[in-house]
């Protein structure tokens, strides 16, 4: 049997509403299917306003234009972190501050924000990783204390809830991810959230390459003209026909999913127990959407043995990110390994098992038997 990282669920409906969207005869961004997405996101979890585009990447690059980050302004966001979080704010000239992890959640530790603030600081961009809530209350006191704008990079946590709120809901902008790997699919795909009502009009703006077209479309104007900064940030109503058949049924997926990381936690807690490894933390007021699972193994070597012997059962697993903050780019910004400590030594040691909807449903006994295989191997 082979066991891959990440595997597309087809909950049924794609094909239909894909092809009725094909033959609508209105393929390009903000018609009837790009509609039924934003009002259903709406619906389930109180977002403000929802804008549909390419990708988690356009979103965060979208919503780095909406907040006016120009040359010189700091932006404060974990070294942890995938490139497209950083590369949003630093296409606009924008500084990366990097911050270190919590080991509990792989998270932007909130608790060492307040000490990286300057004049100069213009955002602070936190990550949801693997599924789970950042602390977003006590980042938003943060933010409002010192009038800092916060950006949260839900790419995985579309369908997680903190403190009974959706994640994406309580930041100032947020951005989802609806690629392939994520618990819901377009194939490319992604959303700008925006929670401030007055940005809304000029959200429109520069998801329309800079002009006031939706006036016209609306009924407002005749004509329209460049008003603005922006770009195509517009996703093709055909891929929102394919994410609007899998956020129907996000209910039943996250569901299925939900034994996967089960699953997980009966696998490795004994070895935890031992002190061999650790896994994340999921505080009681935080409801995941059973995005991913990952263990931070006690030795580089140990790490490397797991995923290499894994393969030999055809069961892949993958490391997390690499820091930021060492990686080529990082050190152009006269970062060393040395300057997150916390962050480096977890990042070198933490693997991503494989977690996808159908391995809920076929072959998630043999994965967690290979693993016991090789965990037993390692540790007897």
């Amino acid at each position: 049997m082979n066991i891959p990282f990440n595997k597309v669920y087809i909950t049924g409906n794609e094909e239909k509403y894909m092809l009725e969207a094909l033959y609508s005869g209105k393929q390009c961004g903000n018609h009837g299917f790009c509609t039924k997405v934003i009002d259903l996101m709406k619906a389930k979890h109180g977002f403000n306003e929802v804008f549909l585009v390419p990708s988690g990447t356009a979103a965060l690059e979208m919503g780095a234009v909406l907040a006016n980050i120009a040359p010189g302004d700091e932006v404060i966001l974990p070294s942890y972190t995938f490139s497209s979080t950083v590369n949003a704010v630093v296409l606009f000239g924008a500084i990366p501050v990097f911050c270190e992890s919590e080991p509990e959640t792989m998270n932007i530790d909130a608790s060492k924000i307040e000490a990286l603030i300057t004049p100069r600081t213009k955002m602070i961009l936190p990550i949801d990783y693997a599924g789970v809530s950042c602390e977003i209350d006590l980042i938003m006191e943060i933010a409002n204390r010192h009038n800092l704008i916060v950006m949260q990079d839900c790419a995985q946590s579309y369908g997680t809830y903190f403190k009974g709120k959706a994640a994406g809901s309580q930041a100032h902008l947020a951005t989802f991810s609806f690629h392939e790997t994520k618990n819901f699919s377009a194939g490319e795909g992604g959303a700008l959230v925006v929670n401030v009502p007055e940005w809304e009009e000029r959200a429109h703006f520069i998801q329309e390459k800079g002009t006031d077209r939706r006036l016209v479309l609306n009924g407002v104007k005749n004509k329209y003209s460049w008003v603005d900064k922006g770009s195509s940030y517009l996703l093709s109503d055909i891929l929102a026909a394919m994410l609007l058949a899998q956020l129907e049924q996000e209910d039943k997926l996250k569901s299925i999913r939900s034994n996967i990381t089960k699953a997980y936690f009966d696998l490795f807690a004994p070895y935890e127990k031992k002190g061999f490894l650790s896994y994340f933390k999921i505080k009681d007021y935080i409801d995941i959407n059973h995005h991913a699972f990952w263990v931070i193994f006690d030795t580089v070597e140990n790490q490397q043995f797991f995923m290499a012997k894994l393969r030999d059962y055809k069961v892949s697993a993958y490391i997390g990110y690499l820091a930021l903050h060492s990686a080529p780019k990082g050190l152009e910004y006269g970062y060393k390994e040395s300057d997150l400590p916390i962050t480096q030594d977890l990042t070198d040691r933490i693997v991503r098992m494989p977690f996808y909807t159908e391995l809920g449903e076929q072959g998630l006994e043999y994965c967690m038997e290979s693993m016991k295989k090789v965990l037993d191997e390692m540790y007897s």
